[in-house]
């Protein structure tokens, strides 16, 4: 499944419910501008029912590509190694550098 849209009815449903509940800081409208961080948000924060139903309704592919887009700080290192063994992105002992900031040399 691709991770960009269209997505389905479904999808979207579950973004909106998910959007006013791990997005708290932004109306549900403005957290589905980018789909993307909720989705990283449910898979660093979420409950066991919410990312097992994430698996189901955006399938491992989604949840793959939203690992490889990640940014700065959407995930600690609990969740990153959780996510990348579960998706079989990394074997042990062998996981991916998670993102990190970039500043500008002097």
């Amino acid at each position: 499944m691709a991770y960009q849209a269209p997505w389905s009815k479904m999808q979207r449903a579950w973004l909106r419910r998910w959007a006013g509940k791990y997005i708290w800081w932004k109306t549900p409208q403005e957290a589905l501008q980018q789909p993307q961080r909720i989705l990283a948000q449910v898979m660093a924060l979420g409950e066991y029912t919410d990312a097992q139903a994430m698996v189901e309704v955006f399938g491992e592919d989604a949840l793959r590509e939203t690992l490889r887009q990640a940014e700065v700080g959407q995930f600690d290192a609990r969740s990153w190694a959780y996510w990348h063994y579960r998706l079989r992105l990394a074997k042990p002992e062998r996981l991916p550098p998670m993102p990190q900031r970039q500043l500008p040399s002097a």
